[in-house]
């Protein structure tokens, strides 16, 4: 029977074009996916020789004054894309994965972005992930929408009623094979994938593996809970395109807009205002006092003194520092309400396997909000040794040649995407698929 069964659904042109068309739009997803990292690992080949010749040609233009030399150098921290970021892309498109710092002022320059087209960002992008959580769906709902109401229409079914014992267990036959050329047509994309993008075979792509699977037998359940019905095609293709369109863009959209307004981030402009505020006022401020805030905060270099006539690097940088310290209640406040939309938002997803997916799908690749914040705070921690490292020299007046700029390469963040909390991932679409699975037998009951 399976064989038969096999041979009459592909016969059809519409399922054939079908498959053709998946095929070619994942094989178009994993290029976009090969092409982003290359570009991302072409841009972290050119830091290393940028950073030398950048600091090679200041040092030798202001090699006699440090601080002035300081002023101008930048120097690289990298985070490096994991290879499964090529299947989902998420928030790294417009989240920089290396950052050129200063010693100055550090909330001036965390938040600095790449210049992204906005057009672009506008459309997104086609990577693995979204063809996995947007368009399988509807590739599901094209073979599965006329499942019952076929053999109803073309007035087989009695035929099927009086031959086969079990009515139930012959849809799901059918319904198992266009399961197997749904999972065929996976196994292809992720195995190209795979090879393509030279992803490792780690308990993260194997999650990922198994995520999609979940999904689609959502989908597939979901579908089957619908057709038995037993009402026309149109209506079953109406009803679930409408199931499509509420689950992928209406509550999504919906969800976005309650965090947004639940948690709003007016702390992001007064971030900006208290830092650039705490430095640019101290021009005015009495020296002594801005060396003592300093101090307060750096108690191991009040041994440079307080000096207070004319221009000096002590108190050029101590301003420098007081931009980022009168910023900080600010800063805390909006990372608290980022990590509150993220939390918000993880918890919502729970009850959306779409939304829930590609969070995990971000998670597994690296490319979620809160790796991309826990890049931001190791950017923080790289940029506090380069002031503790270069600020005595400075205090000191040494010149530029008193340093060794040769270990000063680009440092990369030590970053692990591996979560060994693998369960939080699968749960959700588990209970989800269990929850329709037992509609669709209370339901199918009546086909008996």
């Amino acid at each position: 029977m399976y064989r038969l069964l096999f041979l009459q659904f592909l016969r059809s042109r519409a399922v054939m074009a079908s498959l053709v068309l998946i095929l070619i739009l994942g094989g178009i997803s994993i290029g976009i996916g090969h092409q982003f990292l290359s570009q991302k690992k072409a841009a972290i080949d050119q830091v290393e020789s940028h950073q030398k010749s950048h600091i090679e040609r200041n040092v030798e233009l202001h090699k006699d004054d440090l601080g002035l030399l300081m002023y101008y150098l930048k120097f690289a921290f990298v985070n490096s894309p994991n290879h499964l970021a090529g299947l989902s892309i998420g928030q790294s498109d417009i989240n920089p994965n290396v950052q050129r710092i200063t010693i100055k002022n550090l909330e001036g320059q965390r938040y600095d972005t790449d210049l992204v087209n906005p057009m672009n960002l506008q459309s997104g992008n086609l990577d693995l992930s979204f063809v996995l959580i947007y368009l399988f769906p509807l590739l599901i709902i094209v073979f599965t929408f006329n499942l019952l109401s076929e053999e109803t229409e073309t007035g087989t079914w009695r035929l099927v009623s009086v031959q086969t014992p079990s009515k139930l267990k012959y849809l799901l036959t059918k319904l198992s094979v266009r399961m197997i050329l749904i999972y065929v047509v996976l196994g292809i994309l992720l195995s190209v994938a795979k090879i393509a993008l030279s992803i490792p075979l780690d308990a993260n792509f194997m999650m990922f593996v198994l995520l999609s699977s979940l999904y689609i037998i959502f989908w597939f359940a979901l579908c089957f809970f619908i057709i038995n019905f037993k009402k026309n095609s149109g209506f079953n293709a109406v009803l679930l395109l409408s199931v499509w369109l509420v689950l992928l863009i209406l509550l999504p959209a919906g969800i976005n807009a309650y965090v947004t307004n639940k948690y709003p981030v007016p702390e992001a402009l007064s971030t900006m205002i208290s830092q650039r505020d705490g430095y640019h006022t101290k021009w005015d401020t009495d020296k002594k006092e801005t060396l003592q805030k300093f101090y307060e905060h750096y108690p191991q270099f009040e041994k440079f003194g307080y000096p207070t006539e004319g221009f000096n690097w002590t108190w050029y940088y101590a301003m420098q520092q007081m931009g980022d310290d009168e910023s900080l209640k600010d800063t805390r406040a909006f990372r608290q309400k980022i990590n509150e939309r993220e939390n918000a938002s993880k918890q919502l997803s729970a009850f959306l396997p779409n939304m829930h997916l590609q969070l995990a799908f971000n998670e597994l690749s690296g490319t979620s909000l809160r790796q991309h914040l826990n890049f931001l705070d190791a950017t923080g921690d790289f940029h506090e040794k380069l002031r503790l490292f270069f600020y005595p020299s400075i205090f000191k007046g040494l010149s530029g040649d008193a340093i060794d700029w040769a270990k000063f390469t680009p440092k990369y963040n030590i970053s692990d995407t591996s979560d060994k909390k693998h369960n939080r991932f699968i749960w959700p679409l588990l209970i989800a698929s269990f929850i329709i699975f037992l509609g669709c037998i209370i339901i199918g009951r009546r086909l008996h």
